[in-house]
């Protein structure tokens, strides 16, 4: 009897087990993302448009010798600002001198032939007209007479020309700005035309040239119009230092360059303290507003696949999310200007995305704390 019992037991112990065992598992959905969500306002900004620029001088001037000869001055410091009409350098005089005096010499003589020319012509005149002298004679006169007036003529041309190779031999500034490194020492051998003695270029007003893509050429011309006006729409920077003064647009070149479809635009400054130097390499900074229907987002919520831009896009119907593609604009600190894709009153995923697939769950978690540098 006890046995009967015992093996009731097992028996009923073995199936209880062999029960539990066997019991289905419950099925669990998909977990939640958790992100962080931001609903989409218009609003309007301000930023820069950003522009590669090199500093011009708006004149600037080759020095060379019209006359040959040895430097026999040098009257400037190398890098200063001289002004229009500063001696510069002097060649040596002595040889045009000469030439000038001597040709000062043969002028006199000429003009004491004309003298003498114009005497006899007039006496023959009053021979003449009493049948006193021979008809030929007269005529001698009279061409005697239109020689010489020829031969003052060409002697003052010449004192003209020699007298110009003395004032030759002094080289002033044509203009004011900065000089710079004499490329010749004092006693130097220069020829006319050939020898470069140094460069000057206009230092206040300086120019900024930079190119332009030709779909931009309406806005530019826009703001050619308000050229003169005092601004902040053009500024410079280098390597992230802002310089002080603002420009205004001076003008936009003559013609698209066919091979590139850009144009030049220059945009001059104010130099007074003579920071800016030809040759420099900037960034020339152009103010623009976004308008205050514009759809701004942090950066950080945009994804790229495949050379396209995609946004979480949060289903208005439940807590799922779509992915949504979009046109970048301009890039603001760490916001950026959505051009199409995105509606105001949307609501998108700032914080989580690389989690994120096509139709992923989501659950609101509080937006993380940065520290902006």
């Amino acid at each position: 009897m006890l046995q009967s019992i015992r093996n009731i037991l097992i028996f009923s112990l073995s199936l209880l087990i062999f029960s539990c065992g066997n019991k289905p598992k419950i099925q669990q959905g998909p977990q939640a993302v958790a992100v962080v969500t931001q609903k989409i306002e218009a609003a309007s900004t301000s930023y820069y448009d950003e522009y590669p620029a090199t500093i011009m001088a708006l004149n600037q001037v080759e020095l060379r010798p019209q006359v040959n000869g040895y430097v026999t001055g040098l009257y400037f410091t190398e890098g200063a600002h001289v002004k229009k009409g500063d001696k510069l350098y002097t060649i040596d005089q002595q040889q045009y001198e000469a030439s000038y005096q001597q040709a000062q010499a043969n002028l006199a003589v000429q003009e004491a032939n004309l003298v003498k020319a114009q005497k006899d012509v007039d006496r023959y005149r009053e021979l003449n007209k009493r049948d006193a002298i021979a008809k030929q004679q007269v005529d001698n006169a009279e061409a005697n007479y239109e020689a010489a007036k020829k031969q003052v003529e060409a002697a003052q041309a010449t004192v003209r020309s020699v007298q110009t190779n003395v004032r030759y031999t002094v080289i002033t500034a044509p203009f004011d700005g900065t000089i710079g490194i004499s490329q010749v020492k004092l006693g130097a051998a220069v020829s006319a035309g050939q020898t470069l003695l140094n460069t000057i270029s206009s230092d206040n007003p300086i120019a900024a040239d930079f190119v332009i893509d030709q779909k931009e050429i309406f806005k530019y011309t826009q703001l050619l119009k308000k050229s003169g006006t005092k601004d902040s729409t053009f500024s410079l920077s280098f390597n992230g230092e802002i310089y002080s003064q603002f420009g205004s647009i001076s003008f936009i070149d003559r013609a698209v360059n066919p091979q590139t479809g850009t144009i030049t635009v220059r945009v001059t400054f104010p130099n007074p303290d003579n920071l800016l130097r030809p040759g420099m390499a900037g960034t020339l900074r152009v103010l623009n507003h976004a308008p205050k229907s514009s759809v701004i987002i942090p950066y950080k919520a945009v994804t790229e696949q495949l050379g396209e831009f995609l946004v979480y896009k949060v289903k208005t119907d439940s807590n799922k999310v779509t992915q949504q593609r979009v046109m970048l604009g301009k890039q603001v600190d760490r916001n950026v200007i959505i051009k199409s894709g995105l509606q105001e009153g949307e609501t998108i995923v700032t914080e989580g995305v690389q989690n994120l697939r096509e139709g992923s769950m989501i659950a609101e978690k509080p937006a993380s704390t940065e520290v902006k540098k």
